[in-house]
């Protein structure tokens, strides 16, 4: 049986606004689902382990969909997601691939993370894919080819985009803006319009941009795995 690792974040303050972040539910539901659906073995990590942070905006009714849903009321999915793994106790030799669900936390944490940057490339390195979809391709920001060069460098990306950034009114609270960033680092990023489904792959790399198109990124994962 096929294993990939879900790494979420342990971040839960949004700067310096007084509120919360964390991880975005559907973008953790909705590839939980295609991926366990599927028969693959999922782990669930983070840098602290134990409960992450859920950004309490991705659980209001204007943004849960039948697998939010599925996965509140799923007695082992909460079960696993009150437990991750701690990061640094996290072997890459265990897992096929690597999956990094967004929410705004990971801009924090898992950006800048060494256990996060040192799997991305050892996975990278061992022909294993790595997915990110939304605001997690931040994670891929620091993360290093095997001659020290960006991991993005001359690779098809996308991710969060100024635009939606700017419509959520965090352009300014966030310590990077995922499209900036990527560029920035000599990656080809592309997009859809803002809110629509969009994912891009390039080799072992899969990115998508924005919680819509976080079932179709887990999808071509599977795919890749097959």
């Amino acid at each position: 049986m096929k294993k990939i690792l879900v790494v979420l974040t342990s971040h839960d303050e949004l700067g310096d606004t007084g509120e919360k972040t964390g991880f975005w539910l559907e973008e953790l539901a909705a590839p939980y689902y295609v991926m366990k659906d599927k028969g693959f073995e999922l782990t669930l990590a983070s840098p602290a382990g134990g409960q992450p942070p859920l950004d309490p905006k991705s659980s209001l009714d204007d943004f849960l969909t039948d697998d939010t849903r599925r996965f509140e009321s799923d007695k082992e999915a909460e079960q696993a997601l009150a437990n991750t793994v701690k990061l640094s106790e996290v072997k890459a030799d265990d897992f096929d691939a690597i999956f990094y669900p967004g929410g705004h936390g990971p801009l924090w944490d898992l950006r800048v993370d060494k256990n996060s940057i040192a799997l991305i490339e050892n996975f990278y390195a061992n022909s294993k894919p790595v997915a990110a979809v939304c605001h997690a391709p931040a994670v891929l920001l620091n993360a290093k080819a095997k001659d020290g060069t960006p991991l993005v460098a001359g690779k098809k990306v996308t991710g969060f985009t100024n635009g939606e950034e700017a419509a959520v009114e965090l352009s300014d609270i966030v310590p990077v803006l995922i499209e900036d960033g990527l560029k920035a680092l000599g990656a080809i990023y592309s997009k859809a319009d803002d809110w629509a489904e969009y994912t891009v792959e390039d080799g072992l790399l899969l990115t998508g941009q924005n919680p819509a198109s976080s079932k179709a990124l887990a999808e071509k994962l599977v795919a890749k795995l097959a």
